[in-house]
């Protein structure tokens, strides 16, 4: 079965992008781009990754991000945050919130790709 990544993104170029790339490598992609709903989505959705843009409409990608750290069922949900602001505080915050993989924008589509395989990698399988 393949592997489902949630992409809460508001741009979409961004989004077409990493949809094209992951569909391309077999992932289910889904995606969303409203803050307000973002944890709802993801309980919904129960995807094997998440890809969080930092700046979404309604609630930042930290607060979402703590919000899914506190939940039982997505406190190891593996996380990637994509961000524009890609100042040492701003992966200080990521980091202290719990994400799994911090990235800043703008990214090679083989970096991307790389990230979520190691996110779902079993350990001690990474390449």
């Amino acid at each position: 079965m393949p592997k489902q990544v949630l992409v809460i993104e508001d741009e979409p170029n961004i989004i077409e992008a990493i949809s094209f790339i992951l569909s391309r490598d077999g992932w289910t992609v889904k995606t969303h781009s409203n803050g307000l709903t973002a944890v709802e989505t993801v309980l919904m959705r129960k995807p094997d990754v998440v890809i969080l843009d930092v700046m979404l409409p309604g609630k930042s990608g930290y607060d979402i991000l703590r919000e899914l750290r506190d939940l039982p069922q997505t406190a190891t949900l593996p996380i990637l945050m994509l961000t524009a602001r890609g100042q040492t505080k701003d992966r200080e915050l990521a980091e202290r919130a719990g994400v799994s993989h911090f990235m800043t924008k703008p990214f090679s589509n083989a970096e991307v790709l790389a990230a979520v395989q190691a996110l779902v990698a079993p350990v001690g399988d990474a390449k």
